[in-house]
């Protein structure tokens, strides 16, 4: 007997979905609305037997919700909202309080509220989606996945500040890491693949890295995040498409004192500003810096070498925490789709003994390094929506 979920990942201005048949995980239909809140909303659907895209305003999350499950009724991918037994919510952040997923009551809906102060863009939102799912359809169950909880099993060598120790007591002031669904399901994939090897590795040392417009690395040991690269807040870290990833905090009060600044400037600066797009003062997509580096942009090509050079750095400090490294993954929109950064990447871990092959590499096989490699490198497309789908099912069934 089959079970269908409904998996939800929302952003700021996006609502992002599949419907999956589990446990097959066969793939019903998915999509993406967009721009949610502006006038030229988006709206992206996709099934077996067709493929729909126009544009409609989307005036909130809550209004994609009823009309993402009035077109699922309407299309005949399912007959009725009682067919699905569950439908599993991407949250931002769980602080301390969730180490993995659960069912959303009274009592875990207040205290995602209370988080909210922690990720204002994010967790706001998927309270209100996960709000407008139980008004309108009571029956069904909802989970919460956290993108924090697969980091909860980080050592407190790894997630405490060096700041006074009564700030993460009183404030719960720590490092939490994201992206935790996303290397939670590159953890998952690798060991898979792995054990379908011949001489497969127990207990594989992973380094995960999330490239995108958001960028995070985790080191995972035993199917656990040993650390990552984002802290307390997203923008920690690596250089972003528009964030400045790591820099000397005593940056903002000498641009709110110094030069009169406010804080709301300073915090979008560092959000919306900074990274790719503020050295390259172009673009935050790294298709269009590549494309400007080979045209001779100075500033692109910059802004992709401090890129490279974080990634790098990152990735061997890692190799320290995990007293050596047997699988290199890249994934996200840059992990998975530009060989060139790929390649830099590892150019500057040649002292570790790596190195990739190039027709693999910008061919995008599953393996990349080459015969002289002193471990496997791979690429892996990332499923986030799957992972939600699996949690929701776990709980729900």
């Amino acid at each position: 007997m089959s079970d269908k979920i409904l998996a939800i990942n929302a952003g700021s201005s996006s609502l992002k979905f599949q419907l999956l048949e589990m446990p097959s995980e066969a793939v019903i239909a998915k999509g993406i609305f967009d721009r949610i809140g502006f006038k030229d909303g988006k709206v992206k659907y996709q099934t077996k037997r067709n493929q729909v895209q126009k544009s409609v305003c989307i005036p909130s999350h809550e209004f994609a919700v009823q009309v993402l499950l009035g077109t699922l009724v309407e299309s005949g991918e399912i007959h009725s909202i009682e067919e699905i037994v569950g439908v599993g919510h991407r949250v931002a952040h769980g602080g301390e309080s969730f180490k993995g997923s659960v069912l959303i009551d009274e009592k875990n809906e207040e205290i995602i509220s209370d988080l909210g102060d922690l990720a204002p863009s994010h967790n706001p939102v998927s309270l209100s989606v996960i709000k407008s799912f139980k008004t309108h359809f009571p029956s069904i169950k909802n989970v919460a996945v956290f993108d924090t909880s697969f980091h909860q099993t980080m050592d407190p060598v790894h997630y405490l500040y060096p700041l006074p120790y009564s700030l993460y007591e009183k404030f719960h002031v720590r490092k939490y890491g994201f992206h935790g669904i996303s290397h939670a399901y590159i953890a998952e994939t690798v060991e898979k693949i792995f054990q379908q090897e011949e001489h497969a590795k127990e207990n594989v040392k992973i380094i995960s890295c999330h490239l995108g417009n958001g960028a995070s690395i985790c080191a995972i040991k035993e199917q656990q995040s040993v650390n990552t690269s984002m802290g307390f807040t997203p923008i920690d870290g690596l250089m972003m498409g528009s964030r400045c990833g790591s820099i000397d905090p005593m940056i903002i009060p000498y641009l709110v004192e110094r030069q009169q600044m406010p804080i709301h400037e300073v915090k979008k600066l560092l959000n919306e500003a900074s990274g790719l797009l503020g050295i390259s003062e172009m673009s935050n997509d790294m298709r269009d810096l590549i494309q400007a580096a080979t045209e001779g942009n100075q500033k692109a090509a910059l802004a992709i070498e401090m890129f490279v050079n974080r990634v790098a750095h990152t990735i061997a400090s890692y190799i320290v925490d995990l007293d050596g490294l047997d699988a290199l993954v890249f994934t996200g929109g840059i992990g998975e789709n530009a060989a060139l950064i790929r390649s830099l990447i590892v150019d500057k871990l040649q002292v570790f003994g790596m190195s990739v092959n190039k027709e693999l590499n910008e061919n995008g096989s599953l393996y990349i390094q080459d015969s002289n490699s002193n471990c496997k490198i791979l690429v892996v497309q990332t499923n986030e929506e799957l992972m939600i789908a699996r949690e929701t099912y776990r709980l729900s069934v």
